[in-house]
């Protein structure tokens, strides 16, 4: 029989819910609601701004990771609230 090998430490279950996460999520979705509603207006140079900005939410998502925002971070609980 094999035995059985479990992690040293339970991962964090706060289920994504970080402030690295959110800000990711409000920021993309901000971006391409933007780009869209550009697309509809043909207006290029919005949806390339829209784009961006939603580009720059994945970039500020990780630098937030990074500072220990993210899951398991040092700013994060590591058990979420029900």
């Amino acid at each position: 029989m094999e035995a059985l090998r479990l992690p040293p430490v339970a991962p964090p279950t706060n289920h994504g819910r970080t402030v690295a996460a959110w800000t990711v999520t409000y920021t993309v979705v901000a971006g391409f609601t933007v780009a869209a509603l550009a697309m509809i207006f043909s207006l290029v140079w919005l949806v390339w701004a829209g784009l961006a900005v939603a580009v720059a939410g994945v970039v500020v998502g990780i630098v937030l990771r990074a500072a220990g925002f993210g899951q398991g971070g040092k700013h994060t609980p590591t058990h979420g609230h029900h």
